[in-house]
């Protein structure tokens, strides 16, 4: 489980991204705070599809998100219950 909410996060987040994806890990990722301006770029949400399950916080998208959002909004309701599916958990 990824956890994003910063995003000076993408230095580390894209390449961990990929590298689990190549590895076929299953991982998911939250997205939330000013974390949701990662989403601007396109190589993230391309990076992304690599998951099993990748969501931003609706408030923080409404906050910070521009236009349309690339994946599932959902609340920290969701964070959490993607939280207890997670063996590990990376906070970027």
């Amino acid at each position: 489980m990824m956890h994003l909410s910063s995003k000076d996060g993408a230095l580390v987040a894209l390449p961990l991204m990929r590298a689990l994806t190549r590895a076929d890990v299953r991982w998911g990722c939250f997205i939330t705070n000013d974390g949701v301006q990662l989403l601007d770029n396109r190589d993230v949400i391309d990076a992304l599809n690599g998951a099993t399950h990748a969501a931003v916080c609706e408030h923080s998208w409404d906050k910070a998100g521009n236009g349309d959002c690339p994946i599932e909004k959902g609340s920290q309701t969701t964070n959490s219950l993607m939280m207890t599916e997670a063996a590990r958990v990376v906070s970027l």
